[in-house]
């Protein structure tokens, strides 16, 4: 809320020579500041705004006017921004589609909410198990950095005999199983 009215959407403006004359004041003021004090100098100032050709009517912008020290750690470079912000925000969209696509959160067709927020949980719950698993009794393999869908089919959706005792269960898998190997590995980390 802001001055007692809602903020209804937040959007970041590229700077383009109108709006840097409308706030060339601020931007004077900080360059000042920022060559007496040699520190970081910012200045905020508020106005109305209307695009010259998108918007249709005038809209409530905060510039921020600002001078930054070289050594200030806000000061990125063009690679840094790009593999730190856009490489990660892509990176956590694989991770959504990983959890919608490989573990079955996008199956909430019932009627209910309450039973589609159950497949959200177990559709979580199975994310967390094996993005555990994953980094945990995986890592080191070459499923280290699979998906999830890719460590259900090689890893936990695998053809095996079950035989049960009075004193224990015993699995046996094939001997052709392509990846007996990562599969003792994990069980040697999680043991």
């Amino acid at each position: 809320m802001v001055r007692g009215k809602w903020v209804d959407y937040l959007l970041g403006l590229a700077k383009n020579p109108r709006l840097i004359a409308m706030i060339g004041q601020q931007l004077l003021a900080a360059a000042k500041e920022h060559g007496q004090t040699g520190e970081s100098a910012r200045r905020f100032v508020y106005f109305k705004y209307r695009t010259r050709n998108t918007w249709t009517r005038l809209r409530r912008v905060v510039a921020k006017a600002e001078w930054i020290k070289p050594s200030d750690p806000e000061l990125r470079t063009s690679s840094d921004l790009y593999e730190s912000l856009y490489c990660a925000r892509g990176e956590m969209e694989n991770r959504i589609k990983e959890c919608q696509l490989d573990l079955f959160s996008d199956r909430t067709s019932t009627h209910y909410i309450s039973s589609n927020q159950l497949r959200l949980w177990f559709s979580a719950l199975a994310y967390v198990l094996v993005d555990t698993l994953r980094r945990l009794a995986l890592a080191g393999t070459r499923l280290a950095t699979s998906t999830c869908g890719s460590i259900r089919s090689k890893l936990l959706k695998i053809a095996s005999q079950v035989q049960i005792s009075v004193r224990r269960i015993k699995f046996s898998m094939a001997e052709a199983f392509p990846h007996a190997d990562v599969f003792a590995a994990a069980w040697a980390s999680l043991s």
